[in-house]
């Protein structure tokens, strides 16, 4: 359970899937001066070196952004890149924010983060991160995120993004969803899946789907980093999509469909 540590997939695929949408719906809150509450479930260590042996034993990230960079996909006011920019100038040029960092980058100092890890290694590199930024749970995500909703500020988003090392999260996660929309009915619910050749995924979109009408799934595809690699593709579930959002979710499925 306690064995999962991103380093080795940041910046892949999934990565630049995911962490584009979310700076996106970010950028979105922002544009009104109330505050926004950022919940994240599991939170990882924050920042990422893309140096790192173990980031290179992979090969994710440079099949991932390092090639996703030379397409030109984000232009320089997209807020996925401003964040990427933003990281790399405080922190060199292989740092990469996982999405505590992102979110503490775009968002203001008038915003609440509340971050999960149960990781020892990676919460304490969490805390050494984010500590002056952010609340910091060395705790299960799920019941963080319960304990704290509805939090104040009301208007915000939630990252559902578990390891989905406990094959159990795929049964949880519907249940969950579903106390925190009624609890916290105007948040935004952003849940992150693998796509696996085993299609894990499937039952849980389906009960997911019959459950939320204000949702939208969005899936894209590509080959596996390596041959013995299971994820083929990159899925969100999000609840309450902000006006404007599936503008970002097309130009992204062009994008990963010309990969």
């Amino acid at each position: 359970m306690l064995s999962y540590q991103h380093i080795y997939h940041a910046a892949n695929l999934a990565d630049v899937h995911k962490h584009a949408v979310l700076a996106v719906l970010l950028d979105y809150l922002t544009h009104k001066p109330k505050a926004v509450t950022y919940v994240e479930t599991h939170a990882g260590r924050s920042l990422y070196n893309l140096s790192d042996a173990a980031a290179r034993k992979t090969g994710e990230a440079k099949e991932g952004l390092l090639a996703i960079e030379e397409k030109s996909w984000f232009a320089p006011d997209h807020p996925y890149r401003r964040a990427l920019e933003q990281t790399r100038q405080i922190n060199g040029p292989d740092a990469y924010p996982g999405s505590p960092a992102l979110a503490g980058g775009l968002l203001r100092s008038t915003d609440s983060l509340h971050l999960a890890e149960l990781h020892p290694q990676e919460s304490a590199a969490l805390k050494k991160e984010m500590r002056h930024r952010a609340n910091i749970y060395m705790q299960d995500g799920f019941e963080m995120a319960k304990s704290i909703c509805p939090p104040t500020p009301r208007r915000g988003v939630m990252l559902i993004d578990p390891s989905y090392e406990l094959k159990t999260d795929y049964q949880t996660i519907p249940g969950f969803m579903k106390h925190i929309k009624r609890v916290w009915n105007v948040g935004i619910q952003v849940l992150w899946y693998p796509i696996l050749q085993k299609q894990l995924h499937l039952e849980m979109l389906s009960h997911l789907e019959a459950t939320f009408s204000m949702s939208v799934r969005h899936e894209v595809s590509f080959l596996p980093a390596k041959k013995n690699h299971g994820m083929t593709g990159s899925g969100l579930f999000i609840i309450n999509p902000p006006f404007g959002l599936q503008e970002e979710l097309s130009r992204l499925s062009s994008l990963y469909g010309q990969l």
